[in-house]
């Protein structure tokens, strides 16, 4: 009697489709193939240990993207031809948008490049599909959030040129030394980086804030983007906990090693993340929750929780958590005065807070911002009503591994800088805290190498010698139109011709 197959199980097909296509080579050394698989030090006894939750296959990946594909594009076309743009709070708004373009999609696209290389280099064949599945994941956020934001392009000025920015503009250099150091490590750090520090541990600090921000602000554009990519994270957030238990459980070697690794990727995204904590104080004018809040629970209680989990492993919280957890009632204070000095070069405006958005972060900052905050606004909203708006027209010192400007003060002494040097073969070198100047400590001839936009600046290397010059012609902003306050601002003007509003200054103009 014929007997029939027995019909394969997901788990089952998943197996034959990446162990199957892992071989042992025979006219090529193994360590040829795979060259930076163990340069760092880490020791892989077993690739078959590799476990993918998920177990995806190439055929049902395609087919459940492409559902999501047809839902999101037919939400923006949607948004578009209702002029979804009329719907937002204020045209404020859409300096958070700026950011978001110019400081997190091309990150997106750098993690797609990203690990699109790791995969190659894994021996391990799980491993190569889940990077591969990430890969394409990554460019398809980067190309659906530049859709979802397109849209604001045609009414709204600093969005035009967001690609060119990221690579020039000095406060951009941030986010994208960040992925450039990841992308320049080996296959397990950048794993480390981005699946583990970054997706596990911080990725909530950025995407939950940002798609409440925009839903309480009526950007339905962003919010489905976000939506359609949240299935998407929670395959990065499973790879990111997979990796880091794979890699601890192979050798116990490997422990001080993804230990420093922990450490470094912790501070690096924390600083990456001072940008978020702006926009979600400062630059939503519906407010969700305060950054403090918002690292108090995505980070001290989510990642208290995770690192008590890794205790068996050995591992225990990034070294300078204690410094973070203190800067969160100082972060977005510190960055937004410094960005209302030099809104003069960026592509998004800034302003003055109102009475009632003091009133707001005096009861989420209770301890500091009346303190220590509230008294700068009011001399600078007194300074500006006087015709003296503050721009600040040298440029900061800039820390040699974030990128970050010196802006940052002491744990436990909030009027007392931050700041670290040291000399390296002859050269003195700058750092905003103890832990990036750990950071260098450790690989040095990385960070020598860093492309800093104030040094290149001072050169002469950005075609010109002084901010105006190089704000209109090597970063591509309209001095004027792009930046300052916003108030008076051609987005203001246009944001209250759409609301059928007279512009407040319409008669000034005139005359």
């Amino acid at each position: 009697m014929a007997v029939q197959n027995k019909k394969l199980n997901l788990k089952d097909k998943y197996q034959y489709l990446t162990r199957d296509m892992g071989w042992e080579p025979t006219y090529q050394k193994k360590e040829d193939i795979f060259p930076h698989e163990d340069f760092e030090g880490i020791k892989i006894t077993d690739w078959s240990q590799w476990e993918d939750p998920f177990r995806l296959t190439m055929d049902s990946y395609w087919k459940y993207q492409a559902e999501k594909e047809k839902k999101l594009y037919a939400i923006f076309d949607a948004f578009a031809q209702n002029n979804g743009h009329q719907n937002i709070s204020d045209a404020r708004y859409v300096n958070a948008l700026k950011l978001f373009l110019g400081g997190v999609s091309p990150l997106e696209h750098g993690a797609f490049q990203g690990y699109a290389k790791a995969g190659r280099q894994f021996s391990g064949t799980g491993a190569r599909v889940a990077c591969q599945m990430q890969s394409i994941d990554e460019l398809r956020h980067s190309q659906t959030q530049q859709h979802a934001m397109s849209h604001y392009n045609k009414h709204f000025n600093g969005l035009h040129d967001a690609a060119h920015m990221h690579d020039r503009v000095w406060f951009l250099s941030v986010p994208k030394s960040f992925f450039d150091d990841a992308r320049t490590a080996g296959p397990f750090e950048f794993l480390t980086a981005i699946s583990f520090s970054f997706e596990y541990v911080l990725t909530n600090l950025l995407f939950v804030p940002f798609m409440s921000g925009a839903a309480y602000n009526g950007d339905m554009a962003t919010v489905t983007f976000g939506f359609s990519a949240q299935s998407d994270e929670a395959r990065h957030m499973t790879l990111g906990l997979e990796v880091i238990k794979f890699i601890l459980e192979q050798h116990e070697d490997n422990v001080p090693i993804v230990q420093r690794w922990i450490d470094k990727w912790f501070w690096r995204g924390f600083r990456l993340l001072s940008l978020v904590s702006m926009m979600m104080d400062y630059m939503l004018p519906n407010k969700v929750m305060s950054w403090a809040e918002a690292w108090e629970v995505y980070y001290e209680q989510n990642g208290g929780a995770l690192f008590k989990d890794l205790e068996r492993y050995g591992i225990r919280p990034p070294k300078y958590q204690d410094v973070a957890n203190d800067a969160k009632h100082h972060l977005s204070h510190q960055l937004w005065t410094t960005f209302y000095q030099y809104s003069h070069a960026t592509n998004f405006h800034t302003w003055v807070p109102e009475k009632e958005e003091m009133d707001w972060m005096s009861e989420k900052y209770p301890d500091t911002f009346d303190k220590y905050y509230r008294p700068r606004y009011e001399f600078l909203a007194k300074e500006a009503a006087a015709g003296r708006r503050f721009y600040n027209n040298t440029l900061p010192q800039l820390c040699q591994v974030c990128q970050v400007p010196n802006l940052f003060t002491e744990m436990g002494a909030p009027t007392k800088l931050s700041h670290r040097q040291l000399v390296h073969e002859g050269e003195r070198y700058h750092f905003c805290s103890e832990a990036c100047c750990d950071i260098f400590k450790h690989e040095p001839e990385k960070y020598v190498q860093a492309w800093l936009p104030v040094h290149q600046i001072y050169q002469g290397n950005c075609e010109g010698a002084d901010v105006e010059t190089v704000v209109q012609k090597y970063y591509h902003i309209n001095i004027g139109e792009d930046n300052f306050e916003y108030l008076g601002s051609p987005d203001h003007k246009r944001w209250m011709s759409i609301k059928g509003e007279k512009p407040a200054d319409e008669n000034q103009d005139a005359a």
